[in-house]
């Protein structure tokens, strides 16, 4: 088992490698280039560029062999119970216990101004915990998900008149924020689990969904806080830049770190593992294979995310921060538009639980949706909403001019595209909003804000609300080429068999269309 491991994570490794590259050449491109940067700080993003490819390529396996599988598991089993209130409670606790785990959630909380932390945190599991309830009883009473969705972002946007306009941008932050590593892996399998008992051609598109209806939990929970507590006139504290002289400074600089984020993924793992230990001794009994198997992803996760979070946030943050303070005190700071746009599309790759995402969509569609297909998709989708997020800085646009008609727009298209696009676009928003985006993205809105003069809490936060819109729109058009296509292979099958060509001929033409039909490389290539 350690020898296939090893393979597995070597391929997983090249995979995160592969991601990473393409955000550090753009990153070296602009130290040489546009903006020097101090070479103490080019040094810490390097270093923080291996952690992350080498932590992310952990992650990804121990997720695949734990969180997945123990999602799963912990689904279906809640399901066959067939006691509702069993379903709503478990579904209740498991919300909230993934959610408090997030990384992601402390980072939220410390940038919510005049809320205590604790506050944002229970506030927010308790929405994701009430909106995995409203997720799981969708997979078995068979409820439209446009229909659920409709409804709730009406009462977002509903709600969002009678909230401070300088808090919506944080409000809308927090719904893709804390759909991060841990949350989707774990949410995501749980919808595979509870779908499984069910025998109906629907039931594998059900199983998407659960991300998307999560989402809405924490916006709407922020929201009502933003109503009790008074949130005008809060402040961001902008991020550190390190000095660092020597090398034997910049290893002390992580090494110091790393104890802390030890901390923090030990709180973050610890409740799912008491969690799954728990239903194991009550309710799963599982094979002792499938208890070690579980354990080694646990400590492969454990692994990959100190590494992941540490690379990120001290590597990631400070230069993020500084490049956007730089271009913004440009003459020409509209420059941000175009290469905020570049980063994004290069940096949703990045994300862990895209991986995660692109690996559960191939396996649920047998391949119909292959990843190819869906990365660029969602790179578009961010590309768009990353340049859209520096002009929204740049011109000092109001936020929700962009989110309302985007948010109408994913709305509209749902009636129009199958099923199954509408659950992946909405779960795809949230996770491509994960840490990469709040440790990069984030960290450079501020300085940009921060170079052009502007109020960071109202402008520059938003961002993430951003990434985490256009994709639902992008992975739906790409539903609608997919629809066009089908309809038009059926067209080619109705014609040939009229004209009597023979059965071989028509079966090779399919093939080759479903071989075809998502294929976006060149043709020269």
């Amino acid at each position: 088992m350690f020898r296939n491991s090893r393979t597995i994570l070597f391929s997983k490794v090249k995979e995160s490698l592969a991601s990473v590259m393409p955000i550090a050449a753009i990153v070296f491109i602009l130290c040489f280039t546009v903006v020097p940067v101090p070479t103490d700080l080019l040094m810490t993003f390097v270093f923080g560029v291996v952690m992350v490819i080498i932590g992310m390529g952990m992650f990804t396996l121990g997720a695949d062999l734990s969180m997945t599988p123990v999602g799963e598991h912990i689904g279906s089993a809640v399901t066959k119970s067939r006691k509702l209130w069993f379903i709503v409670l478990i579904s209740f606790l498991v919300g909230g216990i993934v959610t408090i785990s997030e990384p992601d959630l402390q980072v939220l909380a410390e940038q919510v101004p005049n809320i205590p932390n604790q506050v944002i945190v229970f506030s927010v599991a308790g929405g994701v915990g009430l909106f995995l309830v409203v997720a799981m009883l969708r997979i078995l009473f068979k409820w439209k998900l446009n229909y659920l969705l409709i409804f709730f972002y009406a009462v977002v946007f509903g709600l969002a008149i009678f909230v401070p306009k300088s808090f919506l941008a944080v409000a809308f932050d927090s719904g893709g924020v804390t759909t991060g590593p841990m949350t989707v892996p774990f949410i995501m399998a749980l919808g595979v689990g509870v779908a499984s008992i069910r025998s109906d051609s629907d039931a594998q598109n059900d199983s998407f969904g659960l991300v998307a209806l999560c989402s809405v939990g924490p916006i709407l929970a922020v929201m009502l806080l933003g109503l009790f507590f008074r949130v005008e006139g809060g402040s961001y504290t902008p991020v550190e830049i390190p000095t660092v002289e020597t090398s034997r400074d910049l290893w002390h600089l992580f090494a110091h770190e790393i104890p802390e984020y030890i901390l923090e993924v030990v709180k973050a793992l610890l409740p799912i593992m008491a969690f799954f230990a728990l239903f194991q001794m009550f309710k799963l009994k599982l094979k002792k294979e499938n208890i070690y198997r579980i354990s080694v992803g646990f400590i492969y996760t454990f692994i990959g995310l100190v590494l992941f979070l540490c690379g990120a946030n001290v590597g990631f943050m400070t230069v993020g921060n500084y490049l956007g303070r730089e271009l913004g005190g440009l003459s020409y700071s509209w420059i941000v538009v175009p290469l905020g746009a570049l980063i994004g599309y290069f940096i949703v790759t990045a994300e862990p639980a895209v991986h995660v995402l692109n690996k559960q969509v191939y396996e649920m569609t047998s391949g119909a949706i292959p990843p190819k297909a869906l990365s660029t998709s969602l790179s578009i989708g961010v590309a768009v909403s990353v340049g859209l997020s520096m002009l929204r800085i740049v011109a000092d646009i109001p936020i929700m001019y962009f989110l309302v008609p985007g948010y109408l727009i994913a709305i509209v298209l749902s009636f129009f595209v199958p099923p199954i696009f509408t659950a992946i676009a909405f779960d795809s928003g949230g996770v491509a909003s994960g840490p990469m985006t709040a440790t990069f993205l984030l960290p450079m809105s501020i300085g940009v804000c921060t170079g052009l003069g502007g109020d960071v809490v109202s402008g520059a936060f938003g961002v993430v609300a951003m990434v985490a819109m256009t994709p639902l729109i992008t992975i739906q058009i790409l539903g609608l080429v997919y629809k066009f296509k089908l309809r038009a292979a059926e067209t080619v099958v109705e014609t040939t068999t009229e004209v009597e060509i023979p059965v071989q001929a028509v079966e090779t033409e399919i093939d080759i269309f479903d071989n075809t039909i998502f294929e976006l490389e060149d043709d020269d290539e």
